[in-house]
């Protein structure tokens, strides 16, 4: 890392504790008019979802996939310069300035790019444990799935179907105890079975901020993320349940983060070791 990158952090961060401190006196956005004016979802409406098609770019990363689908980011997935991701990304989801500016930083230093002037294609981000990681909630190892813009069904479901909370008019909801539990349920089984496994201090963090988006913009509606996950597509009439005004910080994102992390205990799922006739992870197809 770079004198220059430190630099740059430092800064994002400090914009983002600025940010964090305006939240907590600023009144929350309206529901219903949590995406800005003019901006596609805007009351709801989002823009016609077309899925990819043969030779789009896609990736491990359902929330870019779903921009993508819906026209938010060029359909095909291909030359998004990363300020279009990071302005995207905050427009859509609600995260903060800082977050959105953060995360495509960090991946466009990752791909040896300069994030003010280089393009991406969605795959690109896909290097295997830059940000994408083994353990995954929805895809398969990279070991048995190269291609990470496959969605791995069965572990979609199993995640939803895990679900223990409920909403004021009884649907389900998860939880943030549900993501840690099947979180240590898959690093067991893939801890297990995969015998190229790896997932340092940094991946689990990537793993669970990836997953903790399931409980802050989406605020754990199953209904909702059966469609996200499933299909990568935003339902019609949805919009972020984060409502602070300045969008979810760094800071107060990582407070969710660090909880599901603290709360995966892989000691509590026994799962034996893949056999090479059992290679693709038969205990979740």
């Amino acid at each position: 890392m770079t004198l220059g990158t430190i630099l740059q952090d430092a800064a994002i961060l400090a914009q983002d504790v600025s940010l964090t401190l305006m939240n907590t006196f600023a009144s929350k956005r309206e529901v219903g008019k949590v995406i800005p004016p003019g901006h596609p979802g805007a009351g709801g409406k989002w823009p016609e979802f077309i899925s990819a098609k043969e030779g789009d770019s896609r990736c491990a990363c359902p929330a870019l996939n779903a921009m993508a689908n819906h026209g938010i980011l060029p359909r095909d997935g291909k030359n998004i310069s990363f300020k279009e991701m990071s302005r995207a990304l905050n427009a859509t989801y609600n995260y903060s300035s800082t977050f959105c500016r953060f995360v495509p930083t960090y991946a466009a230093n990752m791909l040896k790019k300069k994030y003010d002037t280089d393009t991406v294609d969605l795959a690109d981000l896909d290097l295997h444990n830059g940000i994408e990681h083994d353990a995954s909630l929805f895809r398969r190892d990279v070991h048995y799935e190269p291609d990470q813009s496959v969605i791995h069904v069965p572990y979609v479901k199993e995640l939803l179907a895990s679900a223990t909370g409920k909403d004021a008019d009884g649907s389900p909801l998860l939880t943030i105890a549900d993501v840690s539990r099947y979180s240590a349920k898959r690093r067991a089984e893939s801890r297990a079975q995969n015998p190229e496994f790896s997932l340092d201090t940094m991946h689990k963090t990537f793993g669970s901020s990836n997953s903790s988006t399931l409980v802050t913009a989406f605020g754990g509606h199953i209904k909702d993320l059966e469609i996200f996950l499933l299909e990568e597509r935003l339902p019609e009439g949805w919009e972020p349940k984060i409502r602070e005004r300045n969008g979810l910080t760094i800071l107060s994102f990582n407070k969710t983060v660090l909880t599901v992390e603290r709360g995966i205990d892989e000691s509590k799922f026994s799962v034996g070791s893949a056999t090479a006739d059992a290679k693709p992870d038969l205990s979740s197809n």
